[in-house]
């Protein structure tokens, strides 16, 4: 090796070890890498930035914001909350819980589908009086193997597809031309990796459910606090014209027994039922009284066909897309003290409506208006995103405090996003057009037809996702040029002529999970793809096999939590041990790889 190799090695080295040690973020050690190659010339500038304007990237930012459109409208809870129902046992749960979170995630990113799912299956394992640790980290995994379903579940199916279609325009691909390998068909783009993907997801799912008890101890038993805010509010909702639950008992419609809120009485016209009978079935119109700590109170606020029963927030001057929570403590300055909410006229001087008060470590149950507020009352606002800036250095508040994730979901725009999104998988599967077009078509979409705002848009897309992928793929093409990709493939491949095709894919199968612990499923593919063409052009064998299994390997996050965002975003809640995840993720991860390389071949051809 030349001195660019020997250098391009160093580098490498220096860009690992800085995110073993987590020291520094991804996206500065891989860009921080990159520029180091640049300063030692083993890459030139458009070699560099190539990555900043690839399909791969420019695709993902574009699927960031149909994932938001998905999320604010609701269309991703609302089939979870509907599909989970109530099991009897906890393999039942677990399976309930990963077919629909796995299908899902071969359609949209998976990070806002556990996003979304971590707070009801807290809820959902409280109620069902089971340890929320045996369904978190499935809950993850689920997500992970639902990501390689179609193109695009994940990013790196995206990076190494571009990459492969690419590859067959390029010089060095001349071999396998001559031999008959062709570069995939735009259905086998999209739905290719569904042939590893799908057994493997079948497989992995049952290992999970029948493993599960010997390897995933409890970490959080049943009755263990989940860090709910203890502060307690009384609001009243209604049953809204067209809910989904009308007709259904009040059991039925999972509003009994929910973690931290407590249905407190029913109101039907001017009767009041305050003794509530889970059997009474629900109607339009109904006034629903609960009592519940305020991240209890969100998930309500999210329920489909639920609203808040307060005249005054249809009064605001505000749009729906841009309401949020906010909770604001009187102060004994505040010209609100010893003045009732009506005669305050609160609405009109704050644009803002009071939902419930709470009052020296007890809810306030009176009529919102009927309140005579004293210092110290916290007030649960629903108000304008500006409220906070605008309040929080008055002397007519303590403390202001803005509510997160309480910007309410847009039920009615639920059917548009879903539209949008299977337009989207037609364009890519049948249409002749631009990935990139399609993909940008559609989450302009969703911003016109108001399924994300143009905020909620920008703070979708997860910029430093976008800036690690570029990066990878600048010091791809230094592992391409120094020709340490050749190096290395060819070495494995000698393996490979020694041990056959199927070893070599578990080979490369392994290579790629534990590459990903490290340096990220999107870097990992970006880096190995060009070893993979080696091999395969050392073996003289179709790369499809290889690029398949790659993909599947990559995204086989299942033995840290640091190796994926879901399975870091479930290592909290589920109260896991960092060795939790071995214990589960080696044997699945090797059962996987062992299936992957004995079907590959048959399936892509050899």
């Amino acid at each position: 090796m030349d001195f660019s190799a020997w250098y391009t090695v160093a580098v490498l080295i220096a860009v690992i070890g800085s995110l073993v040690s987590s020291r520094m973020g991804i996206d500065v050690a891989i860009l921080g890498g990159l520029v180091m190659l640049m300063l030692g010339g083993v890459v030139n500038i458009a070699e560099a930035t190539s990555g900043f304007a690839s399909t791969a990237v420019l695709m993902l930012a574009g699927l960031f914001v149909i994932a938001t459109g998905l999320e604010r409208t609701g269309a991703v809870s609302h089939f979870a909350r509907r599909l989970l129902g109530a099991p009897a046992t906890v393999a039942t749960a677990q399976l309930r819980l990963m077919i629909p979170v796995s299908l899902l995630s071969g359609f949209m990113n998976n990070t806002p589908i556990v996003a979304i799912c971590i707070p009801i299956v807290r809820n959902w394992a409280r109620r069902m009086q089971i340890s929320a640790s045996h369904l978190y980290m499935p809950l993850s995994f689920a997500a992970i193997l639902g990501g390689k379903l179609t193109l695009i579940g994940t990013a790196s199916n995206i990076i190494l597809m571009e990459d492969y279609v690419q590859w067959f325009e390029l010089k060095s691909a001349t071999w396998a031309t001559e031999l008959g390998y062709q570069a995939p068909d735009s259905f086998m783009q999209f739905f290719g990796v569904a042939a590893l993907g799908l057994p493997s997801l079948v497989v992995g799912l049952g290992f999970i459910v029948l493993a599960s008890p010997f390897l995933l101890p409890i970490r959080k038993r049943v009755d263990q606090d989940d860090g709910l805010d203890a502060r307690n509010y009384q609001v009243r909702f209604i049953v809204a014209k067209g809910s989904p639950v009308i007709g259904q008992s009040i059991e039925q419609a999972g509003l009994r027994q929910l973690p931290g809120l407590f249905l407190s009485g029913v109101e039907r016209g001017e009767v009041a039922l305050p003794a509530v009978d889970p059997n009474l079935v629900l109607s339009e119109g109904d006034r629903l009284a609960f009592v519940g700590v305020l991240d209890s109170v969100i998930d309500l606020r999210n329920i489909r066909g639920l609203v808040p029963d307060e005249d005054q927030t249809n009064k605001l001057e505000i749009s729906r897309t841009t309401r949020t929570l906010v909770e604001a403590v009187v102060s004994a300055n505040s010209p609100l003290v010893g003045s009732s909410v009506r005669d305050a006229k609160f609405r009109t001087r704050y644009n803002a409506v009071i939902l419930a008060v709470h009052r020296q470590g007890t809810q306030i149950s009176a009529k919102i208006g009927d309140i005579v507020l004293k210092p110290g009352d916290t007030l649960l606002l629903e108000t304008h995103h500006e409220f906070r800036t605008l309040w929080q250095r008055s002397d007519e508040f303590f403390l202001v405090s803005h509510v997160e994730d309480s910007v309410p979901l847009r039920h009615d725009l639920a059917p548009i996003a879903l539209g949008i999104l299977a337009v989207l998988v037609g364009l890519l599967v049948f249409a002749p057009i631009d990935r990139v077009a399609a993909v940008w078509g559609c989450a302009l979409a969703m911003v016109l037809t108001r399924c994300a705002t143009g905020t909620e848009a920008r703070n979708g897309i997860h910029w430093q996702v976008l800036l690690v992928i570029a990066g990878s793929i600048g010091i791809g093409k230094a592992l391409v040029s120094t020709g340490l990709a050749d190096l290395a493939g060819s070495q494995i491949a000698i393996i490979g002529v020694d041990w056959g095709l199927p070893s070599m894919l578990i080979i490369i199968f392994l290579a790629g999970s534990i590459a990903s612990q490290f340096i990220t499923n999107y870097a990992a593919a970006a880096l190995l793809f060009p070893i993979g063409m080696t091999i395969a052009a050392s073996m003289h064998v179709d790369p499809a096999p290889i690029v398949f299994v790659l993909m599947l390997g990559v995204g086989g996050s299942f033995i840290s939590p640091i190796g994926y965002q879901t399975n870091l975003m479930v290592y909290g809640p589920g109260g896991y041990r960092f060795l939790d995840y071995a214990r589960l993720g080696v044997p699945l991860t090797i059962l996987l790889a062992v299936l992957c390389a004995f079907i590959a071949p048959v399936v892509y051809g050899s």
